[in-house]
């Protein structure tokens, strides 16, 4: 295959990033390539370019990772440190240690990073050399919160040193005692931008109100800085006092459209809404890719397992041979690939890579001490081999063997994640934590007079749709979706297994009492399904269920030996992959597919046990008799898995594996599960907190989802499954509904649609939005509450045609916590007005049938009782305030105008509360007192940020919210008919051509100005305390 480059020189040019190669040792130089500043094109340089690093700062790489661009602001991303763990057939296999991001915005960014990335390294050196342990995920990270395009304060500021002008301003002489520094608490810790500088400065300072509030109106950090300039006015003017007494409000009498104009400016900026997050989403690609978690070889395909690699000499690049289901910085390279920079292009598994080399006395004859060394350390290992390589006789002598023991453990890219963000299966049968483990036994020398062997296991979610709540520390699973619809995806999931293994055998082992039983008889239920359908191809599945807690109880992990009793013959029977003179001689026919609830801890236990148990009967082969279970000195081999687990367990859940120490020892004490104890309280924190965000970089890296990703976790603190395809799931759940609902045959279906509408009837703004399916037939419109965990209605209010009075379309604002929620152009939504009929109906899942023509008595004495005492009980159990009165009065108004504007009458502007200070005892003028009611709906985001919106158009919306809302509105006018539409000419009884008005109205629903009014300081002092958590 065509040589990837080992090292290259990284310059920061007038026009943009070069990157000139380092030639191996008799090697000739090639030509280098240059990375365009804004535009990231990628052209090759020419032989009078390739001298361009001299005298200039540069930065040393060991290859190249891939270029990402979030808003409008574009990475390179390199490999600053590596370190080999292994040595897979004489060539070296690293894991990455460092890497370096550097902007391609500007030669003055790209000099500034470069200058950073020099500095951290020569700290890092030093305190090498100092011999003080060096902290890999910190070292490098200290000046993070840096945003690139800043400028310096002083032209001879250090570029590792973050300076503030109040840090500079509260600077103390040397000899000047504590008491007498100027500087205050509040000064020092936004001075110093600590862990918690940016909400001190938010809250602390005198501006820190005024960004706040700005910033809660969409408003982007420059263009608060901007207005914040402009607003001062010069000492001497007429409102000097006016700003010194109120520097930080906004006036009252500031003209309303100026500042929507204003915003929506602001708004189209595509960089606003990402670049919150920008410092933290750099911060956290580093800390993810320097996290000893990803694994790569320039010349060897780590990628695939025995039996299944590329020939050796061959001329296709790495980055084509290599497996797609492990090739992690796939869409990071895509920009290299697409140039043709073949050389550029490093393949990244994640996962484990880890070697153990051990010496085996022939001449024993106690199966228990057969084992003579053994050598954990990879630079021991390393050279082991590298002797063992240039020996001409690869066995040393005939008492003794050597023996390399190499474990691979390779993470999909498949509906991957961390843990309870990502759990069970997805419609293309992937599942989470999936991870393939080889196990591979050979002579230190790889000579192809010796047999190779390899075993292959594999570990995932359970193959059903469910989740659990990252709130408990034993949360229950919730399944979810249909059973077809679980089969389903079930059976694609164990075709995809059959057709890359054969066969397969499950181990499962969750408890079989408790919350975790519900789950395993389901995984139980289809695996019986499946094979009463004949399986896959005629071959059925092997099911093995094992209550791991309860056989194991009292820390007996030992007794995992009666599994191994009941699936050794299985194991045998799969066998092994044996290569030897380079050909397969056997193939493995099949593979244990292991789970438990996380896939991490028993499982660990268990493929450790299964790997053992493969290891003795592939030594058996080689008339080697060993016993490891009772060699007592077989540590090596338990320390290898044990690490492999631990690697596994924080790549998916952020801590090392629970049970460790047995897999380490075999043996288990208190000290143990007093460490699990810690790990699972460290697991709790980083499921609530941590996780939500490292989950959206995650997908974004991986090119699953687009940058709108974290405007949608800065509205949401969380973002989505890309691996939901949410255009089926609604389309089913509109097909789904009209099916339930439409029971009159003689009804027509015209169209249906998924929308957002407020939790409580006959309101605008009542937290949470919930996501329904609103139906259009020739006689009625339907709004169909969904439960989409289960696909099943779980209610619906059926609105007759003739009984609608106008549609108001407009502006529906329902929040400014965030950027996103304040665009005019994407928040709209329409509200139908209705006088109820007695063929109107509401219906929910207890099939009781209620009318809408009067409400009943117990609703009027509540909405009395409401009304008398100024609505704050009811608002205070809703943790809401005053929001449902302030409900009311929007709403009150909205049918204001809609009355006003339109051709029908009201006889009252409320909603569901009368608003005559005294109810009348009638109920017939109740009925009157109420008549008009609403139905809310907001148009979803059309475009999500599910990067296979740009691809082939499989997810997202047709049009924009705008027309979405349109639509839904002039298909409701049409199906009422007559003058409903509008837009007809007509002759009136005098004689005069007019045009019919219609009942469709434009007008705010809720507009930016009333939203900010609704949105109470507690609210936004929530949210700002969840960003300070969350992001």
């Amino acid at each position: 295959m065509p040589g990837l480059l080992h090292k290259l020189v990284i310059v920061a040019a007038a026009d943009g990033i070069l990157l000139q190669p380092s030639p191996l040792r008799n090697q000739r130089p090639s030509a280098g390539l240059q990375i365009s500043y804004r535009t990231n094109s990628i052209v090759p340089l020419g032989e009078n370019q390739t001298d361009n690093s001299k005298g200039v700062q540069t930065l040393e790489a060991h290859g190249i990772v891939g270029l990402f661009t979030v808003a409008s602001s574009s990475y390179l991303i390199s490999i600053s440190s590596r370190q080999q763990v292994a040595q897979i057939r004489g060539k070296p296999v690293y894991v990455i240690t460092g890497v370096h991001v550097i902007p391609l915005s500007s030669q003055s960014d790209a000099k500034k990073a470069i200058d950073l990335s020099n500095a951290n390294s020569k700290k890092a050196a030093n305190r090498v050399s100092a011999g003080l342990a060096s902290d890999s995920d910190t070292s490098e990270d200290e000046n993070e919160d840096i945003e690139y395009g800043q400028t310096s304060n002083t032209e001879d500021d250090d570029p590792t040193i973050p300076h503030t002008p109040e840090a500079d301003k509260s600077e103390a002489p040397v000899n000047q005692g504590a008491w007498e520094k100027s500087s205050s608490v509040v000064q020092d810790v936004i001075g110093r931008k600590g862990q918690y500088g940016r909400f001190a400065e938010k809250w602390f300072s005198k501006k820190g109100w005024s960004v706040e509030k700005r910033r809660m109106q969409g408003m982007s950090e420059a263009d608060i800085e901007k207005s914040g300039n402009n607003s001062r006015k010069a000492p001497g003017t007429e409102d000097t006092a006016a700003s010194e007494k109120f520097p930080d409000t906004l006036t009252e009498a500031s003209d309303e459209q100026d500042q929507r104009q204003e915003i929506k400016e602001v708004q189209t900026d595509p960089s606003t809404v990402p670049d919150n997050l920008t410092p933290k989403l750099l911060k956290t690609t580093k800390m993810l890719l320097s996290s000893h978690s990803f694994y790569f070889s320039y010349d060897y395909d780590i990628t695939r397992r025995l039996g299944t690699n590329q020939t050796k000499n061959s001329d296709i690049p790495l980055h084509k041979s290599v497996d797609p289901l492990f090739f992690w910085n796939r869409h990071l390279a895509s920009s290299f690939i697409d140039a043709g920079q073949h050389s550029y292009v490093l393949p990244l598994m994640q996962g484990f890579v880890g070697q153990r080399a051990f010496t085996v006395d022939t001449e024993s004859k106690d199966p228990s001490r057969m084992v003579a060394v053994a050598k954990e350390n990879p630079g021991e290992i390393i050279e082991l081999q590298n002797n063992a390589s240039s020996a001409k006789d690869f066995r040393a002598s005939s008492e003794t063997r050597d023996f390399l023991i190499t474990l691979i453990s390779r993470r999909s890219t498949l509906r991957p994640g961390l843990r309870y963000l990502r759990r069970g299966i997805d419609s293309e049968g992937n599942t989470a934590n999936y991870v393939e483990t080889e196990q591979i036994l050979s002579e230190p020398s790889w000579s192809p007079l010796a047999r190779i062997y390899s075993f292959t296991q594999v570990r995932g979610s359970i193959p059903l749709y469910f989740t659990q709540s990252p709130y408990s520390f034993k949360p229950v699973p919730v399944l979810q979706h249909s059973y077809e619809a679980n089969h389903a995806a079930f059976r694609r999931h164990f075709t995809n297994f059959i057709n890359s293994y054969s066969n397969v055998q499950v181990v499962l082992l969750v408890d079989k009492q408790g919350v975790e039983a519900k789950i395993g008889e389901e995984y139980e239920k289809h695996t019986n399904e499946l094979n009463n359908e004949s399986g896959i191809n005629g071959v059925k599945l092997g099911f093995e269920w094992f209550d791991f807690h309860n056989i194991c109880r009292g820390m007996k992990f030992e007794n995992v030996s009666i599994l191994m009793d009941s699936i050794g013959s299985m194991i045998s029977e799969f066998g092994t992959t044996i290569e030897k003179d380079g050909k397969i001689q056997r193939g493995q026919s099949g593979a244990l597919r292991t789970n438990c609830m996380d896939c991490l801890d028993r499982t660990n236990v268990v493929q450790s046990a299964c790997g053992q148990r493969s290891l003795e009967e592939q030594l058996k082969s080689e008339d080697i008799t060993l016993s490891l279970q009772a060699d007592t000195s077989t540590q090596w081999f338990n320390t290898l898995w044990a690490d492999n687990g631990d690697a596994i367990s924080k790549q998916y859940s952020s801590t090392a594996a629970l049970k460790g120490d047995y897999t380490r020892t075999r043996k288990r004490d208190y000290r143990g599960a007093i460490n699990d104890f810690g790990l699972t309280l460290s697991r709790y924190f980083n499921n609530i907190v941590n996780d939500y965000f490292s989950q959206a970089v995650i997908d974004f890296l991986l090119g699953n989802v687009t940058d709108r990703v974290f405007s949608e976790f800065e509205a949401d603190m969380m973002s989505g499954d890309p691996a939901m395809s949410m255009r089926k799931v609604r389309q089913s759940a509109i097909d789904t509904s009209s099916k339930i609902v439409i029971a009159d045959q003689d009804e027509d279906f015209l169209g249906g649609w998924t929308l957002l509408c407020p939790k409580d009837p006959n309101t605008l703004r009542t937290f949470p939005f919930e996501e329904i399916v609103l139906l259009l037939t020739n006689t009625a419109i339907y709004a169909v509450r969904f439960d989409w965990n289960m696909e099943k209605v779980a209610g619906f209010e059926r609105v007759e045609l003739k009984s609608i009075v106008g549609i108001m379309k407009g502006i529906y604002i329902t929040s400014t916590l965030a950027a996103a929620q304040t665009d005019e152009e994407r928040n709209v939504g329409f509200v139908v007005r209705y006088r109820p009929g007695q063929k109107d109906v509401a219906k929910i899942n207890t099939r009781s049938l209620s009318t809408a023509v009067a409400p009943r008595k117990e609703e009027f004495d509540e909405a009395r009782r409401t009304r008398e005492g100024g609505g704050r009980a009811e608002a205070a159990r809703k943790g809401a305030d005053d929001e449902g009165v302030q409900d009311d009065e929007a709403l009150g108004d909205l049918q204001k105008r809609m009355t006003n504007a339109g051709n029908f009458e009201s006889s009252s502007p409320s909603t569901h509360l009368p608003k005559d200070p005294k109810p009348k005892a009638n109920p017939k003028d109740v009925d009157k007192s109420i008549e008009f009611k609403t139905l809310a709906f907001k148009a979803l985001p059309a475009d999500s940020s599910f990067a296979s919106v740009s691809r082939d158009g499989s997810e997202g919306q047709d049009h924009t919210e705008r027309e979405l809302v349109q639509t839904v509105c002039e298909e409701i006018a049409k199906a009422i008919g007559g003058d409903a539409l509008g837009g007809k000419r007509v002759v009136t009884r005098e004689g005069l051509v007019r045009e019919t008005r219609g009942i469709i109205e434009e007008g705010d629903i809720i507009s930016l100005a009333e939203a900010r009014k609704s949105t109470g300081l507690l609210e936004q002092l929530g949210h700002s305390l969840k960003k300070l958590v969350w992001a």
